[in-house]
């Protein structure tokens, strides 16, 4: 397979503290896990488990065993800390309290 032969992704993974966007050049037909795998990023985040994260393409969730297409950008999701609707409905209780 010649280098003209791949296609150009992007894995990315972001923490409160640091966000990292890897180019990856992938043969077609590679899955997204491949994709992942073959970024590196795992080596660079231990702590990503592929088996429980959520992982998404352009914001939308997709399957480990999607076919990545020239130009997706696979981005690895890390669990919630809070949920976000009770969230919005403590801030929203606190607003209504008189002072």
């Amino acid at each position: 397979m010649s280098e003209g032969d791949l296609i150009q992704i992007e894995v990315a993974y972001a923490l409160p503290e640091e966000q990292l966007i890897l180019k990856v050049d992938v043969s077609p037909g590679t899955t997204v896990r491949d994709a992942i795998e073959r970024s590196g990023i795992l080596r660079r985040f231990p702590q990503i488990d592929l088996s429980t994260s959520r992982v998404g393409c352009w914001s939308q969730v997709v399957e480990l065993d999607r076919t990545v297409r020239a130009g997706d950008r696979i981005e690895i999701y890390r669990p919630l800390i809070a949920d976000p609707k009770q969230m919005r409905r403590e801030r929203a209780a606190r607003a209504r309290k008189p002072d």
